[in-house]
């Protein structure tokens, strides 16, 4: 999904006061991490990541990663944390979603 400036922005908004949900190490990104990166964002639309200092993989690298491999936008990437979006499927989830379209 390709976001415009103004759902970017409005989603960075909103990500703001949020603290990271998953982190990479030293073993980096898998199918299986993903899988459950979009477990997670099927219930809550928008997460940050989190790079150690010790991992292999820089935010950009796991940002192209992410968004190569999976339907996950990444909206940002700054400094060593990747700011993740996925509109949700079931009604109840969703939160963002509303706004974003409205956006467009």
């Amino acid at each position: 999904m390709q976001l415009t400036g103004k759902q970017k922005r409005y989603l960075r908004s909103q990500a703001n006061t949020m603290t990271p949900i998953f982190s990479i190490g030293k073993a980096g990104a898998s199918e299986e991490w993903l899988a459950e990166v979009e477990k997670a964002l099927a219930k809550r639309e928008l997460a940050k990541v989190n790079v150690q200092q010790g991992a292999e993989w820089t935010a950009k690298e796991l940002a192209a990663f992410i968004e190569e491999h999976s339907t996950i936008t990444v909206p940002q990437v700054i400094g060593k944390t990747v700011l993740l979006y996925k509109e949700a499927n079931d009604a109840k989830y969703v939160k963002y979603s509303i706004e974003v379209n409205r956006l467009a």
